[in-house]
């Protein structure tokens, strides 16, 4: 589990630095229109900063601190799977399909580790 949370957290900044380098292509790869719009760039970058963040968040932190770094990458997973299934009808399917499916899968990897967590502090 611990292994996957680091993968989650490197795809994290990963996925950050190339929607600051290239904003379009995150709006692209999500449904949105070819054409530059400057308020798009400026949402996709905030989107990166967000996901730089919690990834180095929980690359760079141990023990408890690390902990509330998954925790807070669990709650932002959750309120993006909520929003993707609310973009039902706004995007194309595939995109509403992707994302519910990348967002939930977070979604469950964060839970999973959060409940381990949980059981490891009980069993202690």
């Amino acid at each position: 589990m611990d292994d996957l949370m680091l993968q989650l957290a490197r795809g994290r900044v990963a996925l950050g630095a190339a929607a600051f380098v290239a904003p379009g292509l995150l709006s692209r790869l999500v449904g949105g229109h070819r054409g530059v719009d400057a308020n798009r760039d400026y949402i996709a970058r905030m989107f990166a900063a967000r996901e730089i963040a919690l990834g180095a968040g929980y690359l760079l932190s141990k023990g408890e601190s690390r902990t509330l770094w998954g925790r807070l990458g669990l709650v932002v997973d959750s309120l993006d799977t909520v929003n993707s299934v609310q973009s039902r009808g706004r995007l194309p399917l595939w995109a509403t399909a992707g994302l519910v499916a990348v967002t939930g899968g977070c979604t469950a990897l964060g839970a999973a580790k959060v409940a381990k967590d949980a059981k490891d502090a009980v069993s202690r």
